[in-house]
Parts: C-alpha cells; structure tokens; sequence
C-alpha cells in the first residue's frame, strides 16, 4: 500500500491498486475528492484559496492553489483519462474556521462556496461532506474502494 501525499495547491490522481491520497493540515483549505467507481480512479486536489483573480501570477504557477483554476484542471485531467461523470461521485472535507473566530476572512466558507458553485456551474454535485467548525482535519482517500477517512492526529473523526 502506498501513500501519496498532497500538499497545499496540489492535486494527485491515481488508479494503482494499492494507493491511498492523502493530505495534511484542512483548516481553512478544503479537499474535493472524485472517485470513478468504475475504473477506480481517484482524484484528490488540496484547495487554499476561492478566487484565482487574486493573485493571477500565481494562479499561472500553481493553478490547484484556488478553487476556480485548481477544479478546472483536475476536471479537464480526469476527463482526458476518460472518466464519465455518470460513473464519479465527489466529497468535500475542510473549510473550518482556524484562528478567524470573528470570521473576519471567513476563507474557510468562502472555500466550500466557491468549490460548490464551480461544480454547480458544471452540473456536477457533492456526494458528502465534512466542513466547517474549528478543526483541523487529515484526509486519506482509498483508490481501491474510494472510501474516506478524515481524523485528527490518531482519531478517526468520520468516514465518508
């Protein structure tokens, strides 16, 4: 079994027996898995930002870091190895509210808004979910049967 890491702005697709995605750290950042059931595929992107108008020379170099550029690129990918979207189903986990407790920025909502609004715009829809809160959370994501796992350090907080 292998564990493929996904850092902050990076997505990872897979379909090696074996392999599970993981990535570190979901506060305010939101992981949006797409899993083929058929072909047993499994995408994992690493979202930091809503909004890639921001900060386009980044955007540029690192498209995964926003939602809007990130989604679209993953998406495009998982089409090119031929995914059908009757065959994906997709879940979301993160977007909690680390050290805003005001909700100044509130990055943590506008994340999962703006996840949800591409894929609306695209006619694709979230499976389930674990956002919000005050939490950070780790998500290991299996290629094998698309089963996730969120925890915090050694405890499983749910499985999607």
């Amino acid at each position: 079994m292998s564990s493929v890491h996904v850092g902050i702005g990076e997505y990872r697709i897979s379909s090696t027996p074996g392999d599970s995605l993981k990535t570190f750290g979901l506060g305010s950042c939101v992981a949006v898995m797409v899993y083929d059931k058929v072909s047993k595929l499994g995408a994992l992107i690493h979202i930091a930002l809503p909004d890639s108008s921001i900060d386009a020379q980044k955007a540029a170099a690192r498209p995964a870091y926003f939602a809007d550029t990130g989604l679209a690129k993953m998406f495009n990918e998982l089409s090119a190895r031929g995914t059908s979207r009757r065959n994906i189903w997709i879940k979301i986990a993160g977007g909690a509210s680390i050290m805003d407790e005001g909700k100044t920025f509130d990055i943590g909502r506008r994340n999962v808004l703006a996840i949800k609004k591409w894929l609306w715009k695209n006619r694709f829809g979230v499976l389930k979910e674990d956002v919000g809160g005050s939490i950070s959370r780790t998500v290991t994501f299996g290629v094998d049967d698309g089963e996730v796992i969120i925890s915090r350090g050694t405890e499983v907080l749910r499985v999607l």
